[in-house]
């Protein structure tokens, strides 16, 4: 009998397994892809550093960081480089830099917004009043994004702002996302100061000095599997990994059983780290309405595509980080990042790297197109949107199926539910994207938590 079965390993479950074995208790880790790390996935092409998955994580939420300085990579942590941080949105045939000022979509500095072609007059004008906006106008419910920021500065502001800002980020639509799980501190934001613009420009001043230098973004010189590379040296001593499908859970009389390939493994405690629709399937046999919650959390599909150039040929200046494409605007290609723009140390001086996004919730039928048509569209999307004419030295395309989970209206009410039934299911736990955020820091606060609650009891 085990003490601990992990199923799943990203870097939720990569986590749980990190702090169960420093508290002394070795586990039992169930993968079935060929290697750890689930979406993180980093790749060296002719000294370019080339993420596969996600590139990064927000400075301001510790879990990322303080788990990358237990495990001695605190040396290889760098920041984005703000000092030169411009995001275009390609609207009416140009790229057109976001107005200096923006958080997300909300205007702090009136002067950039006036002067910016991106909106229109109309827009300017409302986005200029709403400071005005005193609480108590917010209804209270829970509303799609699209309805909040609708509600506050327009629809324009939707259609350019918010939802290219959100295809990049949730690969999700504005007008099913629910703005209380995904833009939470700005509902706390209204509710508190009515305005999002006055809720924004105070929570800067009280944050200090010292929170606005930061870096909006960090990750790791040689790319975020650095940390999934030595997680996976931490645990191995006294963590099993077992490279199988965990096919079933049971429950038994001294806790559960799990059947990973032909093997059956008994154990105390189970996290599972997957998928929320994966995680719907195998837990039918212990408690069916649980299963039930999980497999109705939705999910997109993603694609990234690298594409590296020889500078020389290249032509376009890459003064920013990118850029992101409205649906109203929009082809394939949802977004594009400008590598060695965006981190230091990722791109050799005379290379150019173009860090390309497609599919979402909009587009899901992309990711099973080849890989020549996937290079064919968006070659011919960037000759567009930036002239480019020349052809990539190299490319590299990672696909991610059903990866990003969906916090659509009526969320919260949904992990509530969840909650409640893990209440009556002692020493089951649940960890990864499809819960209380889908970012690296939220997937490891989630393994942190598990292990720690395995460790008390």
């Amino acid at each position: 009998m085990h003490r601990a079965v992990i199923i799943g390993g990203g870097i939720s479950g990569l986590s749980a397994a990190y702090y169960l074995n420093k508290a002394g208790i070795p586990a039992v880790l169930i993968e079935r892809a060929p290697r750890l790390g689930g979406v993180i996935q980093t790749e060296t092409v002719n000294g370019c550093v080339l993420e596969e998955g996600p590139d990064s994580f927000l400075s301001a939420k510790p879990a990322a960081l303080e788990l990358i300085r237990e495990v001695g990579l605190s040396s290889d942590v760098i920041g984005s480089n703000d000092h030169v941080r411009v995001t275009y949105i390609w609207k009416g045939g140009r790229l057109i830099p976001l107005p200096d000022g923006m958080m997300m979509m909300v205007p702090t500095k009136f002067a950039p917004i006036l002067m910016s072609p991106l909106l229109s007059w109309a827009t300017k004008i409302r986005m200029g009043l709403e400071i005005f906006r005193q609480p108590g106008n917010g209804s209270g419910r829970d509303r799609t994004v699209s309805e909040f920021i609708e509600d506050h500065y327009g629809r324009e502001s939707v259609d350019y702002l918010a939802e290219p800002l959100l295809s990049g980020v949730y690969g999700g639509s504005p007008d099913r996302l629910s703005v209380t799980s995904v833009l939470t501190r700005f509902v706390e934001l209204e509710a508190k100061y009515g305005s999002l613009t006055r809720g924004v420009l105070a929570s800067r001043r009280a944050a200090g000095p010292k929170a606005q230098g930061a870096p909006l973004f960090r990750t790791l010189k040689g790319g975020l599997a650095q940390l999934t590379r030595t997680l996976e040296e931490k645990i191995r001593p006294n963590t099993t990994v077992i490279q199988a499908d965990a096919g079933v859970l049971e429950r038994t009389d001294s806790g559960f059983r799990v059947r990973a390939g032909s093997e059956w493994i008994e154990a105390t405690n189970v996290v599972v780290a997957i998928p929320a629709w994966q995680a719907g399937g195998l837990l039918g046999a212990v408690d069916p309405f649980l299963a039930e919650l999980l497999s109705g959390v939705q999910y997109s599909s993603s694609m990234t595509l690298a594409l590296g150039y020889d500078k020389a040929t290249f032509g376009h200046p890459l003064e920013g980080f990118g850029f992101l494409v409205p649906a109203k605007e929009r082809g394939r290609l949802v977004a594009c990042t400008w590598v060695g723009t965006k981190f230091s140390h990722r791109v050799p001086d005379g290379q150019a790297v173009l860090r390309c996004f497609l599919g979402g919730a909009a587009d899901e039928a992309i990711i099973n197109e080849s890989d020549e048509a996937v290079v064919a569209i968006v070659l011919k999307e960037l000759q567009k949107i930036m002239g480019i004419t020349a052809k990539p030295s190299f490319y590299r395309i990672a696909r991610w199926k059903k990866s990003m989970a969906q916090y659509t209206v009526g969320h919260q009410a949904r992990v509530t539910s969840i909650e409640q039934r893990l209440a009556a299911q002692p020493n089951l736990y649940l960890a990864g994207n499809a819960y209380y955020g889908i970012g690296i820091p939220d997937c490891i606060k989630m393994g942190r938590q598990a292990a720690e609650r395995i460790s008390a009891s």
